[in-house]
């Protein structure tokens, strides 16, 4: 990961956010991507957390790249040593380091992970598998939603195996109906080379009252997930972006647009002001996929039904500011039969590579 194959992290100061996100997407290794002229020398980097904030900013994703680049990255010469690399990463808080000639030409990209002998997340990764599925019925009869099969094997084996695929090994599996389909695939997670720790729900607890019941509560940020969605979003992004925001919680969001099949009438008083022809309204939707840091914990009530935005609004009341972190990636939740059909049609093309 150093100094080698750091190609496919270059791009031009043309490109585009969509080109940025597909680039960020290809190179994920390095986390970052780097902007060059046609000398490859160093115009700027970007970072995923540059590219979610703008979206939140309302940058449409044709905008050039050049509008969010940071053009004061951290750099230092290809002598240096491994240990001044990483000393120079910690210092300035960041992940990777570029390293440039005299003339400011790339010469390679050094990470955080890569000088670092454990590769594994520390994090713990929360997913909510208890739900009844009841619009899923008769299918769900006998079998729990995040069991069904989609692209020939459980909706929550490849959420499980996306994880291990980015170093993710610790898992909490919040279970309730029929708990012994999940528990006898899964086992203790041996055979899938990670750890499940089972956490049984008694009663209905809630997107969030299941984090109550944890015995060994986290030391690190964890990731919280439903358990009958797939998406291509890099969980790791989503989980430095948390880092590097001051806040206790981060929720994933999705963009969402809705055209009122109406005239639209705006009025000032009795007065006809404007009229807007079946205008497009454009909001942000809950994800399903969140981080909760350990200190937010403290707010989720013990052996009570609570759900995930109760926590997020607690949160703010109590003076912490929340984070949104907009996807762009394949995301669908698995609800009815329809959305079963469809993500079973878009298995192989989204998830084979």
């Amino acid at each position: 990961m150093t100094r080698y194959n750091f190609d496919k992290a270059l791009l031009g100061s043309n490109a585009t956010l969509k080109e940025l996100l597909h680039a960020l997407d290809c190179a994920a290794e390095f986390r970052i991507i780097l902007v060059v002229d046609a000398e490859r020398r160093l115009v700027g980097t970007v970072t995923d957390g540059d590219v979610r904030r703008a979206l939140l900013r309302g940058i449409g994703m044709d905008a050039p790249v050049s509008q969010i680049l940071n053009d004061h990255p951290v750099t230092l010469p290809p002598t240096a040593s491994h240990a001044q690399q990483k000393q120079r990463m910690l210092e300035a808080g960041v992940r990777q380091i570029v390293l440039v000639d005299e003339g400011r030409r790339v010469i390679g990209i050094t990470t955080l992970d890569s000088l670092s002998t454990d590769y594994n997340h520390p994090n713990k990764v929360f997913l909510m598998a208890g739900g009844l599925g009841s619009r899923l019925m008769p299918l769900t009869e006998a079998t729990p939603k995040p069991m069904l099969p989609v692209g020939g094997k459980p909706i929550l084996q490849t959420i499980i195996e996306n994880f291990i695929n980015e170093g993710f090994s610790d898992f909490h599996l919040a279970v309730n109906y029929h708990a012994d389909v999940i528990k006898d695939f899964f086992g203790d997670g041996e055979k899938f080379d990670c750890r499940i720790t089972y956490v049984e729900e008694k009663k209905r607890m809630g997107t969030a009252g299941a984090l109550s019941l944890i015995s060994e509560k986290p030391k690190e940020p964890m990731i919280v997930m439903n358990g009958d969605l797939l998406t291509r979003v890099r969980f790791h992004n989503i989980l430095d972006f948390h880092n590097n925001h001051d806040t206790l919680a981060t929720m994933a969001v999705r963009e969402y647009n809705f055209q009122v099949p109406f005239g639209v009438v705006k009025l000032e008083h009795t007065e006809i002001a404007r009229i807007m022809e079946k205008p497009v309204q454009h909001f942000f939707v809950n994800a399903g996929i969140y981080v909760v840091s350990p200190e937010a914990l403290s707010f989720i009530p013990q052996d009570t039904f609570y759900d995930m935005p109760s926590l997020f609004d607690d949160l703010q009341k109590a003076g912490f500011k929340n984070i949104a972190f907009p996807l762009q990636e394949y995301w669908i939740d698995i609800g009815r039969k329809e959305q079963l059909e469809q993500a079973n049609d878009e298995y192989d093309r989204v998830f084979i590579n």
